[in-house]
């Protein structure tokens, strides 16, 4: 198959998916095509959970069910099971998000040490990923940033996200699960990215168990990634990193007009993309000491790793290289890649239905600001459903 024209079969991306749900799909992206609707939809979606109106059941049969695996680990297993008959590998992502309290932590960690279990028994789950800010206050992180003193009960609220941070990257290393740790707002990120690096030294001595992220829409993480390789050198430690584009872009710029400082992010979205392909580039070409995950649903990104795979010698299910994308989205990249015999894994969001809420409402914003993420879903949708009529 000539790879250029790889992502234009459907009848591959969707065979997962029946009648039925080819529709359910169809509808769905029709809807968030439209700006106004995805804002009306929110409002009102945010204002029937917050009176507890019944309707969680119609967001469980659209919305949540398209784009999450499960209210729990085991509701997700039919899931994971049946796209791994295809090859693609899941990546839980407990995508409870926005909580504060030191018990919401514990019981974030919790979580994730026993998905990290669930995950030892299953071959079709070699990751795991959790956010900093799920194990411990926003605040912490950009205060430890700025390199502000804490008090001592701070210190003592600090010491206790290093220890949730420890006891998953040690249970993960034990159990030889990888774990990516993501990316978030610019101004907590220092704190997290010298958090991921200590645990880097730590676990990753003979292969990468730790993953950091990269945003790369951040005009300043091509050189932190040459910087923190050339430490990983001297001090004979592996990196890991999973690479995005970002999702903070909105927030970042209004923030750094508010505070007077330069936008940390790229000035175009061709710029976003030159780095994010730069990031890339670099990696693949120093595989020895990075591994990589490729977060991305841009095709043109993953034609061009595809090649550059072929071109250095890369082996298609090396294990330093995971292409990943989101459940619900892109199944044309996923399945298609997955199909050629490559690393896929998919982001599967699971939680009670009102916590996942947030999410879902951003994914749904996502796909109407990207352009021509939604047309093209509706387009390979329309394509498929046409195929099938034949």
């Amino acid at each position: 198959m000539n790879t250029d024209t790889l992502f234009d079969n459907t009848e591959v991306a969707f065979a997962l998916k029946n009648d039925a749900q080819l529709e359910r799909a169809y509808f769905l992206f029709k809807m968030i095509s439209h700006q106004p609707l995805v804002r009306i939809g929110t409002a009102a979606t945010n204002f029937a959970l917050k009176a507890n109106l019944p309707v969680e059941g119609l967001i469980r049969s659209t919305v949540f069910d398209h784009f999450c695996g499960g209210v729990n680990e085991e509701d997700c297993l039919p899931v994971i099971d049946k796209m791994f008959t295809k090859g693609v590998s899941s990546v839980l992502d407990y995508s409870v998000e926005g909580k504060e309290e030191e018990a919401t932590f514990d019981e974030a960690r919790d979580k994730i040490l026993k998905i990290i279990k669930f995950a030892d028994e299953r071959e079709a789950m070699p990751i795991v990923v959790f956010k900093p800010t799920g194990f411990g206050r926003f605040y912490l992180y950009q205060k430890k940033g700025e390199g502000k003193a804490f008090t001592t009960q701070e210190q003592e609220e600090w010491d206790r996200i290093v220890a949730r941070f420890d006891a998953v990257c040690s249970l993960a290393k034990d159990k030889d699960v990888e774990v990516l740790i993501d990316g978030e707002e610019s101004w907590m990120q220092d704190a997290a990215d010298d958090l991921c690096e200590l645990m880097m030294r730590k676990y990753n001595q003979d292969i990468p168990i730790v993953y950091n992220t990269l945003q790369t829409y951040r005009w300043d993480r091509f050189d932190y990634l040459k910087a923190i390789h050339e430490r990983a050198k001297s001090q004979n430690f592996k990196v890991g990193f999973k690479i995005v584009r970002g999702a903070y872009m909105e927030k970042e710029r209004d923030r750094a007009i508010e505070k007077g400082y330069q936008s940390p992010i790229c000035e175009s979205k061709l710029a976003t993309d030159e780095n994010f392909n730069s990031c890339m580039t670099y990696i693949l070409k120093n595989l020895n000491d990075i591994s990589l995950f490729i977060g991305t649903h841009n095709e043109h990104s993953c034609y061009m790793a595809m090649d550059l795979m072929q071109q250095l010698g890369i082996d298609k299910k090396d294990n330093n290289v995971w292409f990943g994308q989101l459940y619900g989205m892109s199944d044309h990249i996923s399945f298609n890649l997955a199909e050629q015999g490559y690393n896929v894994a998919k982001y599967v969001p699971f939680g009670p239905v009102k916590d996942v809420m947030p999410y879902l409402i951003r994914r749904a914003e996502e796909n109407t600001s990207v352009a021509g993420q939604t047309s093209r879903e509706l387009n390979l949708l329309k394509q498929e459903k046409a195929r099938r009529k034949l």
